[in-house]
């Protein structure tokens, strides 16, 4: 059954709207809405995509979303759906960012963020075991996982590289039977090439010409954002720690509790969980130049994190019925999901240390590179809050948004005394 794009709109802005809950819960609401209730797709049609844009960089639940509008409607569908799962979201993000910018530094506003930050230590946690239930299917699995945890943790290898020798280790090792698919034929590859050269133009022209025109911090964010969207495997919070590093270690556009912070306000709106892309555009070009060069950093980030999610849609979504013929790009996917547990693991532990301690130093042995917290330094009341966090989310298993604004009043509840 085919939608018309005035029912395609009308359905995916609803998604949009309701998408909160991180990509899981997405990806459930769109089966429910496209699958069991309107049979837009089949359920092998919806797996198939699923598994699609699993394998590609970017958000995979909003990269589902353009690709079930141009399932149903063609580019033009897959605009829409995508531009809508996108843009309540973004939104929000805004808007909070705004008022972040204003008053995150008065007391009581801090105070509520410094209980938000306690809990977004649990929430990269239940993310880790979440991923790892899903990923490490086998001992080889595990493996990597330690291995790419070693690899950031105490090695500081770059990300990149790690998502890289994770791909190619499941690619070599891959077993089972091939089977062949037949030859692509050639107006295939020629639509392919056409389409990628348009929507890659697309994406780098206005990056590029903001580099002839200003050639600053814009620029800076634009690049920055377009080289994450190529790596950003394995979901957000892949590439989290890479980019907070980044952000607040060698570009200094953000501090870390104003990064945490961030993870939590995109926690609790509707939309990816990337959109925090936006969060730190907003602030870093806030910084420099105030309001209106805010908004104009959070575009930039914007378009830089979801403009290529378009291109790898629309040039590779005819090719995905050949996925089948090709295990040993499923087992390089296996092996990319199997290092994101290893990344998470990464970033659970650096946030925890940066939120609990005080103070955070660095030890330092040839190649080894360890945090190394001063225990003196242990904040009481941001563990007493990380653990009551623990208590509400994994075994009382309290909403996110509720959960968020416990931790936040209890926290300035305390300041408050």
């Amino acid at each position: 059954m085919q939608a018309s794009l005035t029912d395609l709109t009308r359905v995916f802005a609803r998604i949009g709207i309701l998408s909160f809950g991180g990509p899981a819960a997405q990806i459930a609401l769109m089966h429910r809405e496209l699958v069991d209730e309107r049979r837009w797709l089949t359920e092998e049609e919806f797996l198939r995509g699923l598994s699609f844009c699993m394998m590609l960089p970017g958000p995979e639940a909003m990269q589902l979303a353009t690709w079930a509008g141009w399932k149903q409607r063609g580019t033009a569908g897959g605009l829409i759906a995508g531009l809508l799962f996108v843009l309540p979201g973004a939104a929000v993000v805004l808007a909070l960012a705004m008022i972040y910018a204003s008053f995150g530094s008065v007391p009581l506003v801090r105070a509520l963020f410094e209980g938000v930050q306690a809990a977004v230590i649990v929430i990269v946690f239940e993310a880790l075991l979440r991923v790892a239930r899903r990923a490490l299917t086998r001992r080889s699995h595990a493996l990597i996982a330690f291995a790419a945890f070693l690899g950031l943790f105490a090695l500081n290898l770059p990300f990149p590289v790690i998502i890289l020798a994770a791909g190619l280790w499941g690619a070599l090792t891959a077993t089972g039977a091939t089977s062949e698919a037949s030859p692509p034929p050639p107006n295939m590859i020629r639509t392919t090439f056409r389409s990628a050269a348009l929507w890659a133009t697309i994406w780098l022209a206005p990056l590029a010409l903001l580099a002839l025109l200003e050639g600053g911090l814009l620029t800076q964010i634009g690049l920055f954002f377009s080289q994450l969207a190529v790596v950003t495997f394995g979901g957000a919070y892949a590439v989290l720690a890479w980019m907070t590093q980044a952000v607040v270690q060698e570009k200094g556009w953000l501090s870390l509790p104003q990064m945490i912070d961030g993870l939590g306000l995109a926690e609790t709106t509707p939309g990816p969980l990337i959109l925090v892309t936006e969060f730190v555009g907003y602030l870093a070009a806030h910084r420099e130049g105030g309001l209106l060069w805010g908004v104009a950093g959070a575009l930039v980030a914007l378009w830089a994190t979801f403009a290529p999610c378009f291109l790898w849609i629309f040039a590779g979504a005819p090719w995905i019925d050949r996925l089948a013929h090709a295990p040993r790009l499923s087992a390089a996917l296996s092996g990319i999901t199997a290092a994101v547990v290893g990344v998470i693991a990464n970033l659970g532990l650096w946030f925890a240390a940066h939120v609990l301690f005080d103070r955070v130093g660095l030890w330092q042995a040839g190649p080894l590179r360890l945090l190394h917290p001063e225990w003196t330094s242990l904040d009481p009341v941001a563990l007493l809050l990380a653990l009551a966090a623990a208590l509400l989310l994994l075994r009382l298993r309290l909403p996110l948004p509720l959960v968020l604004a416990l931790c936040a009043g209890a926290s300035a509840a305390v300041a408050w005394l």
